[in-house]
């Protein structure tokens, strides 16, 4: 079965207080749903039309867990605290296998 992740680039970071507020349930909320964090931060080299700023990348077992964690309320509330603390391209994607 393919496995799922999140991608998240964020294009700024306009309010690191809610960024930091968010990360406090994230963690959590990715944790419980099956997620393992294999990128957080670091180095980046942007190409083409990327931007060179935080990416994360999760990885669940499936598509499907990685959707219903983003979908959980513990998730929810997270996003909640993060508002408009940045701007950022969230994805959800399938694996190849």
């Amino acid at each position: 079965m393919p496995k799922g992740y999140w991608v998240s680039a964020y294009r700024t970071i306009a309010d690191p207080e809610k960024l930091a507020a968010y990360n406090k349930l994230a963690g959590p909320a990715v944790e419980a749903g099956g997620g393992r964090v294999l990128v957080r931060g670091g180095r980046v080299v942007a190409h083409d039309a990327g931007i060179a700023e935080r990416t994360v990348l999760i990885e669940f077992d499936s598509f499907e867990q990685a959707v219903a964690a983003h979908e959980s309320a513990a998730y929810q509330e997270a996003l909640v605290a993060l508002s408009d603390g940045v701007e950022r391209d969230f994805r959800i994607v399938e694996g190849i296998d």
